[in-house]
């Protein structure tokens, strides 16, 4: 690697809503996210749906679903 372009990585805090958090390396000392491991439908296999804003029930009103 070429010296002095590169960024430095640091170790870095992840932390989720849920109130999980782990360490990893990356640029930024703090990042925060909205879905984990922990909590993502596909990992824990809980059949729900992550709306974010609303999307879904205004598609499903539009639509007239139930």
């Amino acid at each position: 690697m070429k010296k002095d372009i590169h960024p430095e990585y640091i170790e870095a805090r992840i932390t989720c809503i849920c109130g999980n958090s782990f360490t990893t390396l990356s640029t930024k000392p703090e990042i925060r996210v909205e879905l984990c491991s922990k909590c993502h439908p596909f990992f824990t296999g809980e059949r729900r749906i992550v709306d974010t804003a609303g999307r879904v029930e205004r598609f499903k009103a539009r639509y007239n679903m139930k």
